[in-house]
């Protein structure tokens, strides 16, 4: 607390993006808040009313954060506004964020079977957009914080997308051709971004055309699948932990090394709550203390 009170700057925010000047990114703010409430720092505390202040000054029209990358910081701010809901103060507030989130899903106008249905990118759906699992991860965990129903059709619509993003060949869930392309190594993890196999020069493409799985993103679609209710002796949720145990690790982001590492731990953690399973066993028989 007492270092993130001296990092506070006068608006209540943190951290500008060098590459704008004088504009922080109210999602560095909202996850400090959050951690903060989480931790049991009250919502009237200084360092705390002073970022949701910031953080209400971000909020728009049309519900959404002022941000270059909507989709994250209005999903990040549903999450933060929901832990400082005292007395139900940011209730309106979270109602017309998630109405925003939901309107940046890629649906009107698709038909089931486009690889995009279901799926969020960093805005709105348009002719220079795509959806991705990183966004569509954050995408479903917001919504379902601000109070939309497990059965809501964005919770279902999402998990089409989020399904069709693992590396696993079935006629129900995933029939599109790089899944039928995937290694052994590959097979029930998660891929970042479905367009990419149609990229010849995306070095996510594997030399049999699939797409590689990477740990971030794994671990973000199982933490999607149960947060969801999908239960755990579902193919899908069966595939992710085979994958999660063949890769194991805290050291990297399997398959990215050491980029994305932050949100690695991050989802990881989240994942692994989520499952439950203390300790770890990983597929050499090896016990982990993950939360450690």
């Amino acid at each position: 607390h007492g270092f993130f009170k001296n990092a506070q700057k006068d608006a209540g925010d943190f951290a500008s993006d060098p590459k704008i000047a004088g504009v922080s990114e109210p999602g560095l703010t909202a996850l400090v808040a959050a951690a903060l409430v989480k931790n049991g720092i009250p919502a009237d505390d200084t360092v705390v009313a002073k970022a949701m202040k910031f953080l209400e000054s971000k909020v728009q029209k049309d519900g959404g954060i002022e941000s270059r990358m909507s989709n994250y910081m209005t999903c990040l701010a549903i999450m933060t506004f929901k832990e400082a809901n005292v007395g139900d103060k940011y209730k309106k507030t979270i109602e017309d964020a998630t109405k925003f989130v939901k309107g940046l899903q890629f649906a009107d106008g698709l038909k089931e079977t486009d690889p995009n249905y279901g799926g969020a990118g960093y805005g709105a759906p348009g002719p220079k957009s795509r959806p991705d699992m990183s966004n569509t991860h954050f995408m479903m965990e917001a919504l379902l914080a601000g109070g939309v129903s497990k059965d809501d059709p964005s919770i279902k619509r999402a998990l089409v997308y989020i399904s069709r993003s693992q590396n696993l060949a079935d006629d129900e869930f995933n029939n599109l051709p790089y899944a039928k392309k995937a290694t052994a190594a590959d097979k029930g993890g998660f891929v970042y971004n479905l367009s990419d196999a149609d990229n010849d020069k995306s070095p996510k493409r594997t030399a049999e055309g699939g797409l590689r799985s990477e740990g971030g993103m794994t671990y973000a679609g199982l933490k999607s699948f149960l947060y969801a209710g999908v239960a755990k002796d579902d193919k899908r949720v069966k595939a992710a932990i085979e994958w999660v145990r063949k890769n194991y690790s805290v050291t990297e982001n399997p398959g990215q090394k050491d980029a994305g590492l932050f949100c690695y731990y991050h989802t990881f953690a989240k994942a692994m709550d989520a499952l439950g399973e203390d300790p770890f066993t990983d597929a050499k028989g090896v016990k982990h203390d993950w939360r450690k």
